[in-house]
């Protein structure tokens, strides 16, 4: 993959995108949750005072309700669902892959335009920092940690959605397939709440817990354990989809 190839095939997917009405509904609708969101945490906390022995919002916010989740599992296989799916089912993909860009180059600037819109969605959440550094004190560390996991878990499940998207042209069955997927690594992970400690299956879902991993975060902790599973989920859902797109584009 070369950089002139990259760059090029990155600014047509991000154009895109943000030319269909989906991506500003999809930017509309996650605003408007996670504000009302953040106004619930923080009328909760303003009403029982008592509990913030136990978590600050911040904690909240990012690991301790099922909002998160939710949202991830809403905001991701939208996001993903038309990169190849969409392409092959118009045709326009033959004429990107007759162009000389690698099959590398197209999936990692297609994963990377939905990475940086994804990202993009995150960010005016800050804001809620700057208001909650006006009522208390913000951890700085605890900040960037939990921000580090809504990446890292985010940049797994966008790379996921691209392989579903490049096993099929319908961009239905992309997103059904990428919500499943999500689906099922929320509910093997909550096994850890239902396994008996001590066993392996309780050991394999506590690894897989999206709700234990963003805990962590939330709590300014950051185990190289969570990283090298969700690199792992990246990089084998990138892998996998090069591979899938080399095999149809060669026949």
């Amino acid at each position: 993959m070369t950089l002139g190839g990259f760059l090029p095939v990155l600014k047509r997917e991000l154009f895109a995108f943000f030319v269909t009405p989906l991506a500003w509904v999809l930017v509309t609708a996650f605003l408007v949750v996670q504000g009302m969101h953040f106004v619930l945490l923080v009328s909760h906390f303003a009403d029982e005072p008592q509990i913030a022995s136990d978590q600050t919002p911040l904690q909240a916010f990012f690991g301790n309700t099922v909002i998160l989740y939710l949202v991830l599992f809403l905001l991701v296989p939208p996001i993903t669902m038309r990169l190849f799916a969409e392409e092959r089912r118009s045709g326009t993909i033959e004429t990107l892959m007759t162009a000389p860009v690698s099959t590398a180059a197209v999936v990692l600037a297609k994963y990377a335009s939905a990475l940086l819109t994804y990202a993009a969605m995150w960010a005016p959440t800050a804001l809620y920092l700057v208001i909650l550094s006006r009522t208390g004190e913000i951890d700085p560390r605890v900040a960037a940690s939990s921000y580090l996991g809504v990446m890292v878990v985010g940049s797994a499940y966008l790379a996921l959605g691209l392989l579903m998207s490049a096993l099929t042209r319908s961009q239905f069955l992309a997103l059904v397939g990428t919500a499943l997927v999500i689906l099922v690594l929320f509910i093997l992970g909550v096994g850890e709440f239902v396994a008996r400690e001590g066993t392996t299956l309780h050991d394999v879902c506590a690894y897989v817990s999206v709700w234990a991993h963003m805990t962590d975060f939330a709590s300014g902790v950051v185990d190289s354990r969570r990283l090298v599973f969700y690199a792992t989920l990246t990089a084998l859902g990138l892998f996998g989809t090069v591979r899938v797109v080399d095999a149809w584009r060669w026949g």
